[in-house]
C-alpha cells in the first residue's frame, strides 16, 4: 500500500507540474470554496478512498489465511462390533476437534501480482476521475464568475449611457423654455432613456440569476471585485498539445482504461495455468483407537496441485472479449486526442482573436468618445438634433460594451485552452 501511495504522490507532482495561480484572489478563493461546498466533490472523494481500500484488500492476498476451527459432533447409534462377551467401540458417541488451520497460495504463475497491477490501476482511475471532475467545476466556476463581472460591467456602462442620456435632456429641456428646442426633441431623448432603462434590467434581471447560481455551486452570493483577465501564459499549438498528452484527465483516465483492459486479458489468460497451494493443521480430537474418548494431539501438512484441464472454451472465449475490449480502449485514446488537437486549436484561434478585438476597441472607444463629445458640446451650442445625439451615445456605449464584450470572449478561451491542456488554474 505504501507503494501505491508513494506513486501517487508522484503522480499529483507530475499533474501539478504546470500548477501556477492564473487567476485573481477573488475567483482563487471561489474555486476553493466549491471544492468543499459542492457535494459531487466529496462523492468523487470517496470513489477515490474506496478505490484504494480495494487495491489494500487485493494486497492482502499474498498473506495465508489462518483460522482456529472448533467442533462437538454427538453419533448415533454407536459404531461397534461385537467381541465376546463385549462389544468394541470403534468411534466415540461425543465426538470434540480443536485445530489451529493454516493454507497459501505457494505458486499462482502471476495471478496475485497482476490483480494487484489492475487494482493500482483501478485507483489511478478514480484518482483521475476526481482530477477531471476539479477541472471541469473551476471551468465552470470561472466562467460563471467572468459572466458575473461581464454582467456588472456591462450595468456600470449602462449607468454611464443613462448619466450622460439625462444631462442631455436636462440641456434640452432648459433650450425648450428658451425657445430654441422643440417637444418632440425631448420626448425623443426620453424615449431613448427608457429603452436605457429597460436594457439595464434585463441586465439586473440576468445578473440575479447568475449570482444564484453562484450560491448554488460556490455557497457565496456575491463576488465583491472582479476582472476580467486570466494569467495564462502564450502557447503555441505543439507547447498545448505536448502539455496536454501529459496532464489532460480524461486523457489519463483513456490510458488507465486500456492498463485495466491489458490486466484483465493477463487475468483470463493466467487462469489457465495452474496453481499450487500448502495447507496444514495441528489441534487435539478424540476417536483415535484404543483410547477412543481421549483426546490426542494430531497435526497434518500437505501440498495441492490443481490444472484447469476443460471448461467448454468460455475461458478462451473470456480472452477475445477482453482482447477486444482493450483494442476499444486503445481506441478511444486515439479519440480522445483527435478531440483535444481540435479543442486546442479552436481555443488558440479564438484567444488570437479576441486579443486582436481588443486592441481595434480601444482605438473605436477612442474615437466614439470624442464624437460624444463634440456631440454634447455642439447640444450646448444648439446645433445638434436629438438623432445626432442619441446616435453618439449607442456608437459610445456599442463601443464600451464591445471592448467588454471581447475580453469575456477572450477569459472564456483561455478557460477552455486550460481545460483542454489539463492546465491548473490555481495551485
Amino acid at each position: 500500500m505504501k507503494k501505491i501511495i508513494s506513486s501517487l504522490f508522484l503522480l499529483s507532482i507530475m499533474l501539478s507540474a504546470g500548477a501556477q495561480n492564473i487567476v485573481n484572489g477573488e475567483l482563487k478563493a471561489l474555486l476553493q470554496q466549491s471544492l468543499t461546498y459542492f457535494p459531487k466533490v466529496k462523492e468523487v472523494e470517496q470513489s477515490v478512498q474506496l478505490a484504494a481500500d480495494r487495491a489494500k484488500l487485493t494486497e492482502l492476498n499474498k498473506y495465508p489465511d489462518v483460522t482456529i476451527d472448533a467442533s462437538y459432533a454427538y453419533v448415533q447409534p454407536k459404531i461397534e462390533v461385537p467381541f465376546g462377551e463385549k462389544a468394541f467401540q470403534f468411534a466415540p458417541e461425543h465426538n470434540v476437534s480443536g485445530a489451529l488451520n493454516g493454507s497459501y497460495i505457494l505458486f499462482d504463475f502471476g495471478r496475485l501480482k497482476t490483480n494487484i497491477e489492475k487494482s493500482k490501476h483501478e485507483l489511478a482511475t478514480a484518482t483521475h476521475v476526481a482530477e477531471q471532475l476539479k477541472v471541469s467545476l473551476f471551468t465552470q466556476v470561472s466562467q460563471l464568475y467572468f459572466q458575473i463581472v461581464f454582467a456588472k460591467k456591462a450595468i456600470e456602462i449602462q449607468n454611464q449611457v443613462l448619466q450622460l442620456l439625462a444631462e442631455n435632456k436636462t440641456l434640452l429641456e432648459t433650450q425648450l423654455k428658451n425657445g430654441n428646442a422643440i417637444q418632440l426633441d425631448v420626448l425623443t431623448i426620453q424615449a431613448k432613456i427608457d429603452n436605457e432603462v429597460n436594457r439595464k434590467i434585463d441586465l439586473q434581471n440576468n445578473l440575479d440569476k447568475l449570482l444564484n447560481l453562484l450560491n448554488y455551486a460556490t455557497g457565496a452570493k456575491n463576488i465583491k471585485e472582479g476582472e476580467l483577465k486570466l494569467n495564462v501564459k502564450s502557447y503555441t499549438y505543439d507547447e498545448a498539445f505536448q502539455f496536454a498528452l501529459a496532464h489532460n484527465p480524461t486523457l489519463a483516465i483513456a490510458r488507465d482504461k486500456v492498463n485495466i483492459s491489458k490486466a484483465d486479458v493477463e487475468i483470463s489468460k493466467i487462469g489457465l495455468k495452474p496453481t499450487v497451494g500448502l495447507k496444514a493443521s495441528v489441534g487435539s480430537r478424540n476417536g483415535y483407537l484404543p483410547a477412543i474418548n481421549d483426546p490426542r494431539f494430531n497435526y497434518n501438512a500437505g501440498i495441492g496441485f490443481s490444472v484447469p484441464l476443460f471448461n467448454g472454451g468460455k475461458t478462451r472465449q473470456q480472452i477475445k472479449i477482453q482482447e477486444q475490449g482493450l483494442a476499444l480502449s486503445e481506441t478511444n485514446i486515439a479519440v480522445i486526442i483527435h478531440d483535444t488537437e481540435k479543442d486546442i486549436q479552436g481555443a488558440l484561434i479564438d484567444i488570437t482573436s479576441n486579443q486582436n478585438r481588443i486592441k481595434n476597441a480601444a482605438t473605436q472607444i477612442e474615437q466614439a468618445s470624442l464624437v460624444q463629445k463634440l456631440s454634447v458640446a455642439k447640444l450646448k451650442n444648439g446645433t445638434a438634433t436629438p438623432i445626432e445625439i442619441t446616435s453618439a451615445n449607442a456608437d459610445y456605449q456599442k463601443a464600451l460594451l464591445n471592448q467588454l464584450l471581447y475580453q469575456f470572449q477572450l477569459c472564456n478561451a483561455q478557460l477552455e485552452l486550460a481545460k483542454a491542456i489539463g492546465l491548473e488554474i490555481i495551485e
